[in-house]
């Protein structure tokens, strides 16, 4: 009942700007998703740089979780 009453409530968007919206998640989700496969792919024996990119995927990892993304193992 109180899902309905939410659902009621909240503002209509255009199906011509969703899309475009899905269409931007989907780009920015592609990008980031490459973004992974090459920190993932980098190699090297400096902690530093170790230590960097262990960030790095950290980070992208949280943004593509906030797209919606899962790891598929």
């Amino acid at each position: 009942m109180e899902e309905q009453q939410m659902q009621a409530a909240a503002p209509k968007v255009d199906p011509s700007i969703a899309h475009a919206l899905d269409a931007d998640r989907k780009r920015k989700r592609q990008a980031l998703e490459l973004q992974r496969e090459r920190v993932l792919s980098e190699r090297t024996s400096s902690p530093h740089r170790r230590s960097a990119l262990t960030n790095a995927l950290a980070d992208i990892e949280e943004k593509l979780a906030e797209l919606g993304w899962t790891i598929h193992l």
